[in-house]
């Protein structure tokens, strides 16, 4: 049975101009699709051009993702000015359209002024689409008066620390967004500083995912005072951004007071046996979190005994990831062993 409620993957490396053309002029006259994903195509700006008049006119459609094709900055102002008379769409995907091409600044100022009077649309995904630091000042400005959008990817830019500047202003007074996605880009320790002072005063953001940024053992002690304060936010992601036995001992001082946080991510940051023995002496302590991954951070055996310790009295951790670390097999299994019923330790 064909669904005619959504309409993805099937012509994937199929479609240029003119099937997107032909879809739009579809869609000027369907009236039960409510999906629409055509990634991984050869659209290029004339038939996003063609979309965009058909979201214009159209009243189902609640999802476009066009992930993956040749949108450039001219086919972003398009989408942006159907999203300023479109009453239907929520989610909208333009991420990774940089193959030939770029969405860029201009088409983020294009998106941002959208967001300014739209007020249907709750997804926003521009990653990989060789944004720089004007790209986030333009949003945040939208931002401000901006009460629908809940979740912003901006992952895989050119974002730097004047970038993350302005979205933290925006955090200081939005009070909408709840998903804040800045992995992979080019964010330091003063970017990390300013995102950390907006968290002390946000009270909507539930998750922050500023993985693969050079933010280091500053910025994690930032972000550690940030949870000493903040009651908001769930999920905290820091992977890979070199915070060493330091920084993860200023997180496991935080996470000793935290009563919100239930998943931390700490992959990949060398934080060692040292590191793991102070997060494991917070989850001795610590109600709260459910998930913790610590992945890829040269623990060994001395690490893996403090966990197993930690894991004998703490009540609430529902997963512990420990792999591709120096644990020996010994220790590996201890860390099952003494994992209570309803935990999952993946070594």
């Amino acid at each position: 049975m064909i669904d005619n409620t959504a309409i993805h993957d099937a012509l994937a490396g199929h479609i240029g101009d003119a099937g997107a053309s032909s879809l739009a002029d579809a869609l000027k006259v369907n009236n039960t699709l409510t999906v629409l994903v055509i990634k991984y195509n050869s659209i290029g700006d004339a038939g996003t051009s063609a979309l965009a008049e058909a979201l214009m006119v159209n009243k189902t459609l609640t999802t476009l993702n066009v992930h993956g094709n040749n949108i450039g900055a001219d086919g972003a102002s398009a989408l942006a000015e159907a999203l300023k008379v479109n009453k239907t769409l929520t989610e909208l995907d333009i991420s990774e359209n940089s193959i030939s091409d770029s969405i860029g600044d201009a088409g983020a100022s294009a998106l941002a002024e959208a967001l300014k009077v739209n007020n249907t649309l709750t997804t926003l995904d521009v990653r990989h689409n060789s944004i720089s630091d004007a790209g986030p000042s333009f949003l945040a400005e939208a931002l401000k008066v901006n009460t629908t959008l809940t979740k912003l990817d901006i992952c895989s830019n050119s974002i730097g620390d004047a970038g993350a500047s302005a979205l933290a202003e925006v955090l200081k007074v939005n009070t909408t967004l709840t998903w804040l996605d800045i992995r992979s880009n080019r964010v330091h320790a003063d970017g990390a500083s300013a995102l950390a002072e907006a968290l002390k005063v946000n009270t909507t953001l539930t998750k922050l995912d500023v993985t693969c940024n050079s933010i280091g053992e500053a910025g994690a002690s930032d972000f550690a005072e940030v949870l000493k304060v903040n009651k908001t936010l769930l999920t905290l992601w820091v992977n890979e951004i070199s915070i060493g036995h330091a920084g993860a001992s200023a997180l496991a001082n935080a996470l000793k007071v935290n009563k919100t946080l239930t998943v931390l991510g700490v992959s990949d940051n060398s934080i060692g046996d040292a590191g793991a023995s102070a997060l494991a002496e917070a989850l001795k302590v610590n109600s709260m979190l459910t998930e913790l991954i610590v992945g890829s951070n040269r623990i060994g055996d001395a690490g893996a005994s403090a966990l197993v310790e930690a894991l004998k009295v703490n009540k609430t951790l529902t997963e512990l990831d420990v792999r591709w670390n120096s644990i020996g097999d010994d220790g590996r299994a201890l860390l099952r062993a003494s994992a209570r019923h309803g935990c999952t330790v993946r070594a």
